[in-house]
């Protein structure tokens, strides 16, 4: 493929197995001229895998997500092409990405998006709970507004995806115990991984199961939806 120039690519990477990457994803981090990503270190990792050459990369996490957007404008406008990547992943899907997407759009500058592996579709995808509709929550707030989120979710007539961290797993488990109830609950953990982990059943089950297995990893959450639909 030919790569345009004065484009933000943003381009899904591997939630876990880094054979989890498209052909075109890796086409498009050889031939842009600049890489934004989490962190420069994992990415970099990635990079040597497929054997993609050294280039300017620019560090874009959470905390100075602002900070990026005036030099990727500048480049742009020079007419580099520029492939934005997460830790893992799709860009802007519960990780840093909406918010420079959103400013090179309003720059008017073209983004283009190079899809691939997601988490919350992995686990959607093996899923025994019905799908056909969904809501995708991703990471609650760890404090103010948490529990008023949980008891909105609850209600809904359709099932709620979550991520959650190895730290509040249990804690998060033990909320939607309280808010949710009783109802099936699908868990992924480190998924793609070696230890890999697919638990079904209850939300009580889920307590008990992994209040005496490994919590280490990053986990997503499915559960039921109100009226099972």
């Amino acid at each position: 493929m030919e790569i345009k120039q004065s484009t933000l690519y943003v381009v899904a990477t591997p939630i876990g197995n880094l054979e989890d990457i498209t052909y075109r994803a890796v086409q498009v981090l050889k031939d842009v001229d600049i890489i934004v990503c989490e962190d420069t270190r994992v990415s970099g990792i990635l990079l040597e895998r497929y054997g993609i050459p050294k280039k300017i990369m620019i560090a874009h996490y959470k905390q100075r997500e602002a900070e990026t957007i005036a030099p990727v404008l500048n480049y742009l406008r020079e007419g580099k092409s520029i492939a934005l990547i997460s830790d893992a992943g799709t860009p802007g899907i519960s990780d840093p990405g909406h918010f420079l997407v959103s400013e090179v759009v309003r720059a008017g500058f073209p983004v283009e998006p190079v899809p691939g592996p997601s988490a919350a579709t992995a686990l959607l995808s093996v899923s025994h709970i019905p799908n056909t509709h969904f809501y995708f929550e991703g990471f609650l707030p760890h404090k103010k507004g948490r529990q008023t989120r949980l008891r909105y979710l609850s209600g809904l007539d359709c099932g709620v995806v979550f991520y959650e961290s190895t730290h509040r797993i249990l804690k998060f488990l033990d909320e939607l115990k309280e808010h949710f109830g009783e109802r099936e609950i699908l868990i992924g953990r480190e998924l793609t991984k070696m230890h890999e982990t697919l638990f079904r059943g209850t939300v009580s089950e889920a307590v008990r199961y992994f209040g005496e297995h490994s919590t280490k990893g990053e986990f997503v959450i499915y559960i039921h939806g109100k009226t099972g639909s």
